[in-house]
């Protein structure tokens, strides 16, 4: 059909998710008000940039969203969006300075939640809510 263009179904967005801990609790955000995920909680993290490496998106996400800094230390899981468009790359961070202020064009409200605390969150992204229940809990437990 003319001037209609079909999606790219073959394009893949790459993005990081950062988790950090601090005493078995998660830092998690609300996404805010005209950002994609609008109101949603999920952890910290967005699109790799061109050139980026992993870690690199990690520690840039981390600080554009929520103004602190984390040394990535290992790559967890990777999740892939059912229709292929989208995957998530999941990256354990330490947290090097705490002295963190939410950016308000992208984040609501952040706060630190226990396991059972974040599986309970309205509208936590299902994205999260796997990676929970697939290999968070045992972050919190320290079995991972």
């Amino acid at each position: 059909m003319e001037g209609r263009s079909e999606p790219d179904h073959t394009r893949v967005v790459e993005g990081v998710v950062v988790v950090v801990m601090r005493d078995a609790r998660f830092l998690v955000i609300r996404r805010a008000p005209g950002t994609l995920a609008e109101g949603a909680w999920c952890f910290v993290g967005g699109a790799i940039e061109p050139g980026e490496s992993q870690p690199q998106a990690a520690v840039r996400e981390f600080r554009e969203e929520v103004g602190g800094e984390v040394r990535p230390l290992r790559r967890l899981w990777e999740y892939t969006r059912p229709d292929g468009g989208l995957r998530l790359h999941w990256w354990l961070a330490h947290l090097t300075d705490d002295r963190l202020v939410a950016n308000p064009a992208e984040v609501a409200e952040m706060r630190w939640c226990t396991a059972a605390e974040l599986l309970d969150l309205p509208g936590l992204l299902e994205s999260n809510r796997i990676f929970m229940n697939a290999a968070g809990a045992a972050l919190a437990d320290g079995t991972a």
